[in-house]
């Protein structure tokens, strides 16, 4: 990798650490390509992005952003994950390290706010954003299904009552 090649590396890491909601610190214990494929697919379909990045590169692009002091968690063969919804990437990670122990979960970040192991953890046990959303919905919703089934209740008994007495009176 020549010097150009870093400085994109580094502008286009920074720009990531800019946008992120959540950035998810992982090492590397031996993960063969179909694995690492398998991972990459699995957090693409959660919404988040894993990518293995140089060290040296990564703190730098660490620069200047609210991510900064994750440095310290980027010894060894590490790899990033991250996504816009805060949950997202650690849910992802924390999912594939359930069932690979090649892939190890170092902590990471949300916001300014710095994460540990436990911490990714606990923030990968949390709904999603679009679980929040579909409870939210499903909030809003179930009053207003609640009181259109009383608007109607009424007058299906009343249609009840004329139907037993016309079987009635037909009988």
């Amino acid at each position: 990798m020549d010097r150009s090649q870093k400085a994109d590396s580094v502008a286009q890491l920074n720009a990531v650490f800019n946008e992120v909601g959540v950035v998810v610190v992982t090492r590397n214990l031996g993960l063969s390509v179909a694995q690492s494929t398998a991972l990459r697919v699995k957090m693409r379909e959660a919404g988040a992005t894993y990518k293995v990045a140089k060290n040296r590169l990564a703190t730098i692009a660490l620069k200047d952003t609210q991510y900064e002091g994750l440095e310290a968690h980027l010894n060894g063969p590490t790899a990033l994950a991250w996504s816009v919804d805060p949950v997202a990437a650690a849910k992802a990670a924390v999912d594939f390290a359930k069932t690979n122990d090649k892939l190890e979960i170092v902590g990471g970040a949300m916001g300014a706010t710095k994460l540990d192991e436990a911490g990714i953890r606990a923030l990968a046990s949390m709904p999603s954003l679009d679980e929040l959303r579909g409870k939210l919905v499903g909030l809003v919703n179930a009053p207003a299904t609640k009181v259109a089934q009383l608007a109607t209740a009424p007058a299906a008994k009343l249609a009840r009552v004329f139907g037993a007495y016309a079987a009635k009176d037909a009988a």
